[in-house]
């Protein structure tokens, strides 16, 4: 599994602009050692990433490598997003766009019926990816490859950030449509203009869902209803997407079951963290693993729709919902 675009790149992790010369690379690497070790204030996931990072560029020939492209293109060799039920591929670099799609009633390489699926899923996000890449690289200048991953790598925070999510996306939609012919996804749904979009609306027997596929390339938790991590900042990912899924379930005449904020695996130390009282019961954080269980099994026990309701949702939703 590629790592994400969105991970702190060595340099980063080392504090160091990337072309630092060998000897202040060195001298930031053992700063960053004191600094980081768990006796001196640091943590052992601080600790450990400068390892990696020093391991990934220490060596000039690694460094060499990695500035080209083919080394190691992250320092924190942790798994990130699952999803490859579905058999989908990815480009060369594994940043560009999968080869084939999620179509209506696809069927995978094992021959099962996959999940319905409309739209394109990451779709919007690659779009402003480009933009904002084209934008630092500097307007008219030609862009062989946007994908390649020493851009990638040389790329400011914000704009691997968005490539990271369209993979994340990408990733979910993938996800959903692997689980089979009960399910239904519409990818990159727009709400309004404040709101914009919900990622994937997802339709299966334990219910309707709102999922938002995020990776901020750090680790993310649950705290007082809202989705909080050193990347996170200032953003209200959580309830952004439930003041989303309320005001298209109004608008559609649907109720949506839940609202989930999907991350990567490593970004998460629960499978699954909900809301448990409140409006906001039900929502949650979880881990892209844990996907499949959550829209299987739901997120109250024993809940379920009936073959009726399903469909009457299905059609209020195929007939009201509209697609980036």
């Amino acid at each position: 599994m590629s790592p994400s675009p969105a991970d702190p790149t060595p340099y980063e992790v080392l504090g160091v602009p990337r072309d630092v010369d060998d000897d202040a690379l060195k001298s930031a690497y053992r700063r960053a050692l004191r600094r980081s070790h768990p006796d001196t204030g640091g943590s052992d996931a601080q600790f450990t990433a400068v390892q990696r990072a020093w391991a990934v560029i220490g060596d000039p020939e690694l460094r060499r490598r990695y500035d080209g492209g083919t080394g190691q293109a992250s320092p924190s060799g942790t798994a990130r997003f699952t999803g490859t039920e579905a058999g989908a591929t990815a480009a060369p670099g594994g940043y560009g766009p999968a080869a084939g799609g999620t179509g209506a009633g696809a069927s995978g390489r094992s021959g099962s019926v996959r999940a319905r699926s409309y739209g394109h899923p990451g779709g919007l996000s690659r779009e402003r990816y480009l933009a904002a890449l084209r934008e630092w690289v500097g307007l008219g200048d030609p862009i062989p490859d946007p994908y390649d991953p020493a851009l990638v790598h040389s790329a400011p925070p914000a704009v691997r950030r968005l490539l990271a999510e369209a993979l994340a996306e990408e990733s979910t939609a993938r996800i959903v449509s692997g689980l089979g012919i009960g399910f239904t996804v519409w990818n990159d749904v727009a709400v309004d203009r404040e709101l914009e979009k919900i990622d994937h609306v997802v339709l299966g027997p334990a219910g309707l869902f709102a999922l938002n596929s995020q990776d901020f390339g750090a680790g993310v938790s649950l705290s007082r209803g809202e989705l909080v991590g050193d990347a996170v900042g200032d953003e209200k990912p959580l309830r952004t997407l439930t003041r989303a899924s309320r005001a298209l379930g109004r608008s559609v005449g649907v109720r949506f079951t839940g609202s989930l904020i999907v991350v990567p695996d490593d970004a998460l130390e629960l499978p699954l963290d909900l809301i448990a009282r409140g409006r906001g019961a039900g929502s949650g954080v979880l881990r892209s693993s844990a996907l499949p269980m959550v829209l299987r099994n739901g997120v109250r026990p024993g809940e379920r729709l009936s073959i009726e309701d399903a469909f009457d949702v299905r059609t209020r939703l195929q007939n009201g919902l509209r697609l980036l």
